[in-house]
């Protein structure tokens, strides 16, 4: 028997977490549900009381979970069983990590465990959707049209991922490029004209002597600074995983001019797209509103988003709670609101996700278009100043020599 750690949902939509024995994560589950609850996840805890690290899926593993979900809800829609449809799936995967998850998957429907538990049972390379829309296309019958809802949602996910990434390539080879042209200059360009000064250093203008300065200290205390940058940056990074300054990092993030406005309209895209297919899939608005706040990576209105479900009672209101909070952009209160009004809720935050993926497309050109030039400018006037330095010493050493 092990120990399991599970978050659920009351008929009422208030949320309950505890701790349980199962012999499997079905059983947990199935325990769950005997407590008159709605399970949202059940994680086993190891020995000294922790939940089991997840493994977080690179891209390659992203892609293909989110075209092999794709494929399984073609093969489930053309009239094959589920071990079939999943058997075909296997087959076609390439990559080593989904391949192993798909078989763990197939194995666990073998033995009569339904799709939705056995994606629950993924250590973090599934992620928390999937079940959730396995099971609600399990209730209603139709889990061939919530496996390519989901396949849709992981596929959008990934193009805004790689879109982002792709738009910060070129500044930072931009910046690698500049990085490296200052320490050459420094390392091995300007020391070859300091022997050429050394007769009459104090004679040199003093934004040479600056110059100079620096690439001694450079060759000096480089290999110093750079562990000591590489040891802070470590420190900080494990800093950075603790609750509390992750969530003034996030909160920090959120009020940047510029960029916590991008940030902002992102989570909040994914956040709405994920609540809507909930929504449409038949998953209890609470439940839905759980989930899609696991689904954003700021923490500060992942918990915005719970404290909302926690609040948030069977047939109520959406928008208002949210609109409470203060963090969510002023247009999704619109649409949601307009969707609460009209009955279409789910069909409303999937156009809302549109309409913010589209705005953080168009940001995110806009600020790389000002970064790449800024960035190309200050390489430019650095690599001028040393060089500047270097002739008017030159000059200014020529004068000396020519002088009566």
């Amino acid at each position: 028997m092990a120990t399991y750690r599970y978050r659920a949902a009351t008929l009422s939509g208030q949320l309950r977490t505890g701790t349980l024995q199962g012999a499997s994560t079905e059983d947990a589950l199935s325990r769950i549900r005997g407590l008159g609850l709605m399970p949202i996840e059940a994680v086993v805890l190891n020995e000294s009381g922790s939940e089991k690290k997840n493994v977080r899926p690179g891209t390659a593993t992203r892609t293909a979970v989110a075209r092999a979900f794709s494929e399984l809800a073609v093969l489930l829609g053309a009239g094959l069983t589920l071990d079939r449809a999943l058997r075909i799936c296997i087959d076609n995967l390439t990559d080593r990590v989904t391949h192993a998850e798909f078989e763990r998957l197939s194995s666990r429907v073998k033995e009569g465990v339904a799709l939705s538990v056995a994606i629950q049972e993924s250590k973090g390379v599934l992620p928390p959707l999937a079940s959730a829309m396995a099971e609600a296309g399990e209730a209603s019958g139709t889990l061939e049209i919530s496996l390519a809802k989901l396949a849709e949602m992981l596929e959008r996910g990934e193009i805004l991922r790689q879109t982002i990434v792709s738009a910060l390539v070129y500044p930072a080879i931009l910046v690698f490029i500049a990085i490296s042209v200052i320490l050459i200059m420094l390392l091995w360009i300007v020391p070859q004209f300091e022997s050429l000064f050394s007769s009459s250093p104090a004679k040199l203008p003093p934004m040479t002597m600056a110059i100079i300065a620096a690439s001694h200290l450079l060759k000096n205390w480089g290999l110093i600074a750079l562990v000591a940058l590489a040891a802070a940056v470590i420190g900080g990074i494990q800093i950075a995983k603790r609750p509390a300054v992750r969530l003034w990092l996030d909160t920090t993030v959120l009020a940047l001019p510029l960029f916590g406005s991008i940030v902002r309209k992102a989570e909040t895209a994914r956040f709405s797209r994920t609540l809507g297919s909930l929504v449409d899939g038949g998953v209890p608005l609470p439940v839905a509103l759980s989930i899609a706040g696991r689904t954003m990576l700021n923490t500060n209105m992942s918990q915005a988003a719970k404290r909302v479900a926690v609040g948030l009672k069977e047939g109520g209101g959406l928008s208002r709670p949210l609109q409470d909070t203060g963090i969510f952009p002023p247009i999704a209160m619109s649409f949601m609101r307009t969707g609460e009004e009209t009955a279409r809720l789910g069909t409303m935050l999937q156009r809302l996700a549109d309409v913010l993926d589209r705005d953080v497309r168009t940001a995110i050109d806009r600020a790389v278009s000002v970064l790449t030039p800024a960035i190309t400018v200050v390489m430019g006037a650095l690599v001028a100043l040393v060089i500047a330095s270097i002739m008017s010493g030159i000059l200014g050493f020529n004068d000396l020599a020519m002088g009566p």
